[in-house]
Protein backbone atom coordinates (compact mmCIF):
# COMPACT_ATOMS: atom_id res chain seq x y z
CA UNK A 1 0.00 0.00 0.00
CA UNK A 2 1.45 2.95 -1.09
CA UNK A 3 0.30 4.64 2.01
CA UNK A 4 2.68 2.88 4.26
CA UNK A 5 5.63 4.06 2.62
CA UNK A 6 7.34 7.34 1.73
CA UNK A 7 9.66 7.82 -1.20
CA UNK A 8 11.70 11.03 -1.17
CA UNK A 9 14.27 11.88 -4.29
CA UNK A 10 16.37 14.46 -5.59
CA UNK A 11 18.33 14.61 -8.81
CA UNK A 12 21.32 16.74 -10.19
CA UNK A 13 23.22 17.00 -13.23
CA UNK A 14 27.23 16.93 -12.30
CA UNK A 15 30.05 17.74 -14.63
CA UNK A 16 32.14 15.00 -13.59
CA UNK A 17 32.20 11.62 -15.57
CA UNK A 18 30.30 9.14 -13.18
CA UNK A 19 33.64 7.27 -12.17
CA UNK A 20 34.08 10.31 -10.23
CA UNK A 21 30.89 10.72 -8.19
CA UNK A 22 30.50 7.42 -7.79
CA UNK A 23 34.13 7.12 -6.41
CA UNK A 24 32.60 9.68 -3.80
CA UNK A 25 29.09 7.42 -3.28
CA UNK A 26 30.51 4.09 -2.67
CA UNK A 27 33.81 5.24 -0.05
CA UNK A 28 31.63 6.20 3.06
CA UNK A 29 35.18 8.39 4.39
CA UNK A 30 34.20 10.87 1.05
CA UNK A 31 31.04 11.27 2.19
CA UNK A 32 32.57 14.14 4.61
CA UNK A 33 33.17 16.22 1.82
CA UNK A 34 29.76 16.47 0.22
CA UNK A 35 26.91 14.85 2.90
CA UNK A 36 24.21 17.15 3.88
CA UNK A 37 24.35 16.51 7.27
CA UNK A 38 28.19 17.04 8.17
CA UNK A 39 27.84 20.39 9.75
CA UNK A 40 24.69 19.35 11.74
CA UNK A 41 27.14 18.41 15.13
CA UNK A 42 31.00 19.03 14.80
CA UNK A 43 31.70 16.08 17.40
CA UNK A 44 29.83 13.39 15.49
CA UNK A 45 31.39 10.21 16.19
CA UNK A 46 32.07 8.38 13.22
CA UNK A 47 32.97 4.87 12.30
CA UNK A 48 33.88 2.56 9.75
CA UNK A 49 34.12 -1.08 9.51
CA UNK A 50 33.79 -3.83 7.04
CA UNK A 51 34.84 -3.61 3.59
CA UNK A 52 36.90 -0.09 2.95
CA UNK A 53 34.37 0.24 -0.30
CA UNK A 54 31.56 -1.09 -1.90
CA UNK A 55 29.64 -3.95 -0.28
CA UNK A 56 30.07 -4.81 2.93
CA UNK A 57 31.07 -0.85 3.54
CA UNK A 58 29.70 0.18 7.13
CA UNK A 59 29.38 3.94 8.36
CA UNK A 60 27.98 4.39 12.29
CA UNK A 61 27.22 7.74 13.29
CA UNK A 62 26.66 8.92 16.98
CA UNK A 63 25.68 12.61 17.88
CA UNK A 64 24.24 15.12 19.35
CA UNK A 65 20.15 15.43 19.33
CA UNK A 66 19.98 16.83 15.64
CA UNK A 67 23.01 14.26 14.50
CA UNK A 68 21.30 11.49 16.01
CA UNK A 69 23.03 7.90 16.13
CA UNK A 70 22.57 5.28 13.22
CA UNK A 71 24.18 3.03 10.77
CA UNK A 72 24.66 2.70 7.24
CA UNK A 73 25.94 -0.66 5.22
CA UNK A 74 26.26 -0.27 1.18
CA UNK A 75 24.16 -3.44 0.18
CA UNK A 76 24.90 -3.36 -4.02
CA UNK A 77 27.36 -1.27 -5.77
CA UNK A 78 27.39 -1.30 -9.42
CA UNK A 79 30.61 1.06 -10.93
CA UNK A 80 29.94 3.54 -11.34
CA UNK A 81 25.95 3.59 -12.08
CA UNK A 82 24.12 2.50 -8.69
CA UNK A 83 25.07 2.35 -4.86
CA UNK A 84 22.05 1.25 -2.35
CA UNK A 85 22.68 1.37 1.25
CA UNK A 86 20.96 -0.28 4.35
CA UNK A 87 20.17 3.06 6.20
CA UNK A 88 19.10 2.19 9.88
CA UNK A 89 18.01 5.11 12.07
CA UNK A 90 18.69 4.46 15.96
CA UNK A 91 18.05 7.80 17.71
CA UNK A 92 16.22 10.12 17.80
CA UNK A 93 13.71 7.46 16.37
CA UNK A 94 14.05 3.73 15.02
CA UNK A 95 13.74 3.31 11.48
CA UNK A 96 14.95 1.32 8.27
CA UNK A 97 15.45 3.06 4.94
CA UNK A 98 16.93 2.14 1.54
CA UNK A 99 18.56 4.80 -0.09
CA UNK A 100 19.76 4.67 -3.63
CA UNK A 101 22.33 6.81 -5.50
CA UNK A 102 22.02 6.11 -9.44
CA UNK A 103 24.67 7.75 -11.79
CA UNK A 104 23.96 7.62 -14.82
CA UNK A 105 26.37 9.86 -18.09
CA UNK A 106 25.12 12.87 -19.23
CA UNK A 107 27.01 14.88 -22.31
CA UNK A 108 30.50 14.69 -20.60
CA UNK A 109 29.04 14.32 -17.04
CA UNK A 110 26.54 12.71 -15.10
CA UNK A 111 22.76 12.65 -13.78
CA UNK A 112 22.85 11.99 -10.56
CA UNK A 113 19.37 10.54 -8.61
CA UNK A 114 19.06 10.08 -4.71
CA UNK A 115 15.76 8.32 -3.56
CA UNK A 116 15.29 7.37 0.12
CA UNK A 117 12.41 4.92 0.56
CA UNK A 118 10.77 3.51 4.00
CA UNK A 119 8.42 2.89 6.23
CA UNK A 120 5.26 5.35 6.81
CA UNK A 121 5.39 4.61 10.66
CA UNK A 122 2.52 6.17 12.73
CA UNK A 123 4.71 8.70 13.92
CA UNK A 124 5.02 9.57 10.31
CA UNK A 125 1.28 9.62 9.35
CA UNK A 126 0.71 11.71 12.27
CA UNK A 127 3.43 13.78 11.36
CA UNK A 128 2.50 13.88 7.92
CA UNK A 129 -0.54 16.45 8.60
CA UNK A 130 1.87 19.22 9.39
CA UNK A 131 4.58 18.28 6.84
CA UNK A 132 5.85 15.68 4.83
CA UNK A 133 8.74 13.56 4.35
CA UNK A 134 9.65 15.03 1.01
CA UNK A 135 9.51 18.51 2.78
CA UNK A 136 11.98 17.29 5.92
CA UNK A 137 14.38 15.24 3.75
CA UNK A 138 14.20 16.95 0.21
CA UNK A 139 15.77 20.23 1.21
CA UNK A 140 19.03 18.24 2.62
CA UNK A 141 19.49 16.01 -0.56
CA UNK A 142 19.24 19.46 -2.25
CA UNK A 143 21.98 20.50 0.10
CA UNK A 144 24.15 17.34 -0.39
CA UNK A 145 23.93 17.02 -4.48
CA UNK A 146 25.00 20.34 -4.81
CA UNK A 147 27.92 19.80 -2.53
CA UNK A 148 28.41 16.30 -4.28
CA UNK A 149 28.45 18.38 -7.32
CA UNK A 150 30.84 20.76 -6.47
CA UNK A 151 32.82 18.39 -5.02
CA UNK A 152 33.62 16.10 -7.90
CA UNK A 153 33.39 19.11 -10.07
CA UNK A 154 36.43 20.41 -8.39
CA UNK A 155 38.56 17.55 -8.58
CA UNK A 156 38.81 17.70 -12.40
Amino acid sequence: MADDTYTVVRTASVDAPPERVYEQLVDFRNWTNWSPWEDVDPDLDRTYSGAETGVGSVYEWSGNRKAGQGRMEIVEAVPPSLVRIDLRFLKPFKSTTDCVFEVVPEGSGSHVTWRMTGPRSFLLKVMNVFTSMDKMIGPDFEKGLARLKATTESHA
